[in-house]
């Protein structure tokens, strides 16, 4: 079994960002998140402050209710 197949909910990731805009960074993280191989992720922070963004993403491998691997086909 991988280790991220243990991962009981989510994954956070805080990165500081260049980017033009508040709304360029929010975007990039966006981005980020789904390059990371997260089709499920909000941006929970994001500072602004000049030419760059400190934001914290989280990329959720499950969220309650889903199928959880580690339970096996009794699950499903």
């Amino acid at each position: 079994m991988r280790a991220i197949d243990r991962v009981l909910d989510a994954i956070d990731l805080e990165t500081v960002l260049l980017a033009e805009d508040e709304r360029s960074a929010r975007r990039l993280a966006s981005q980020l998140a789904r390059e990371l191989g997260f089709a499920d992720a909000d941006i929970v922070a994001l500072e602004w402050r000049a030419n760059m963004a400190r934001v914290r993403i989280r990329g959720y491998v499950h969220r309650p209710g889903h199928h959880y691997a580690w339970l096996g086909q009794a699950a499903r």
